[in-house]
């Protein structure tokens, strides 16, 4: 079994609408050890294993150093598994993986899109980050699920990077493509629905459901070679809700990664 790096990322600066993300690393593995769950994933894996590494959480004071940590921990020859943070974290995570991986796709969950070409006139704001890994040819192939805020300008975006869109409107999980090269996963905790996540910043009703997410996860067949949760905000959680649901996540994301891919 291939080694899992487990990486906090305590970063919100480039948050639009509110400052919270940085705080949530630590709560998620609270809840995660809290002993209200137990270690092991609906596959039967435990993450409760040598394979996988937790080398803690990270401070950023320079944005770009975030690509710096990740390909440290890359050269180690493990999988790298980030906790955030805003979800501007994942354009120099993604980044990083270029040398290793130059064939990748993504599997982006989330309400937004975050195509943005800049925002607020930032170009790396954490509605942007899937705009520059598209530009930059960081990802052959990128996958959104659960988008509900698509806005002309994001739509041309998209046709631009060939991007494709399983909006929220008309979803149809059985109908997902099979990805062909290793797999990178980045999941908003917005792109949930607010009755199952209250903690985020950014309230978009008619989202995804738990079960929705975990299926669609537990779904795919190909190698998982790094994943990402961000933009969960204790600071708007309700008695932890989003915090157990972000280490539930976490643990069946864990557990995929250590998983044979199918041939």
């Amino acid at each position: 079994m291939k080694k899992i790096i487990i990486q906090g990322i305590l970063f919100d600066e480039k948050s639009s609408y509110q400052r919270g993300p940085a705080l949530a690393p630590p709560l998620i593995r609270k809840a995660l050890h809290s002993g209200a769950m137990n270690l092991y994933a609906e596959n039967g894996y435990s993450i409760q294993n040598d394979a996988i590494l937790d080398k803690g959480d990270f401070s950023i004071v320079d944005y770009f150093d975030i690509q710096d940590i990740t390909e440290t921990f890359l050269k180690e020859d493990a999988k790298i598994f980030t906790l955030g943070g805003d979800h501007s974290i994942s354009f120099p995570i993604v980044k990083a993986h270029q040398k290793k991986y130059p064939l990748l796709d993504i599997l982006h969950i989330d309400a937004h899109a975050d195509l943005y070409h800049e925002y607020e006139g930032d170009p790396y704001s954490h509605a942007c980050p899937f705009a520059r890994i598209m530009e930059g040819g960081f990802a052959a192939n990128l996958v959104q699920v659960g988008i509900r805020t698509l806005n002309p300008h994001q739509q041309k975006q998209a046709e631009k990077y060939k991007v494709e869109i399983r909006n929220m409107s008309n979803l149809n999980l059985d109908t997902l493509p099979s990805f062909k090269n290793p797999l990178y996963i980045s999941l908003d905790m917005d792109g949930f629905d607010p009755a199952y996540a209250p903690g985020v910043s950014h309230h978009e009703p008619g989202g995804l459901s738990s079960r929705q997410v975990i299926d669609l996860i537990q779904s795919i067949e190909t190698e998982v070679i790094g994943a990402d949760i961000v933009e969960y905000n204790p600071k708007r959680d309700f008695q932890e809700m989003t915090a157990f649901l972000a280490a539930k996540m976490m643990k069946e994301i864990l557990a995929k990664m250590m998983e044979t891919p199918k041939s």
